[in-house]
């Protein structure tokens, strides 16, 4: 499609979604969410706990759900199982070759762990878990990566005093609309004319020894 036509095509549609907004009444399209429609999608959670229910769960009560409901693919100790992924250990791996992300090396913010374990966990059964089981889920996933104690209760009350170790390794992007650089401006002037192949891939077929192959 030429980029003429491109244009013409993305401007009738946002005509046709401007005029559908304006007039969906008129044409009896839809209607407004209800509030326990939106309770069912609005369940993130944030850094700071925000968007947490209530409840809690410790340590104990997360190894025995993990034991009935992970534990098949992420492994009795969340060390994986094949290819699923691996959820405790990795401790300073991440400037190494082949980086194990885990919970307790690579990820930020406990809410993500949560977030996610409650959106998306266990596999196969979203959403399945309640609260308290999520809150002891998270709390055992600490125990794994040596973040806690196995006495730990996690809740709505102090799950934004846990911080994970790899929380300094992010920044904020508040880059506006153009690409820069995390240690400065991007370059502009006396910058690379070229690009040199400095590394080879460990599978030895996929990088071209010279311009012949």
């Amino acid at each position: 499609m030429s980029k003429f036509l491109l244009d013409v095509t993305v401007a009738l549609a946002m005509v046709g979604a401007a005029w559908t907004t304006a007039h969906a009444e008129d044409l009896k399209l839809g209607r407004a969410a209800t509030p326990e429609e939106i309770a069912a999608w609005d369940i993130d959670v944030r850094p700071d706990g925000q968007g947490l229910p209530e409840g809690q769960g410790d340590v104990i009560q997360g190894e025995e759900i993990f034991a009935e409901k992970c534990a098949y693919c992420h492994g009795d100790f969340a060390e994986g199982v094949d290819r699923w992924p691996v959820l405790s250990g990795g401790f300073d791996t991440l400037q190494s070759e082949r980086p194990v992300k885990t919970i307790g090396s690579y990820w930020p913010y406990l809410s993500t762990v949560w977030d996610y374990v409650n959106r998306a966990m266990p596999f196969g059964d979203a959403q399945s878990l309640t609260p308290d089981e999520v809150y002891a889920l998270t709390a055992f996933l600490l125990y794994t990566n040596d973040l806690v104690d196995d006495e730990f209760v996690l809740s709505r009350t102090n799950f934004a005093t846990v911080r994970l170790p790899n929380e300094d390794g992010f920044i904020e992007d508040n880059r506006p609309d153009t690409p820069t650089l995390a240690d400065g401006e991007p370059c502009m002037s006396d910058c690379k004319t070229g690009v040199v192949v400095t590394m080879r891939a460990q599978v030895l077929d996929v990088t071209p020894d010279d311009d012949d192959d």
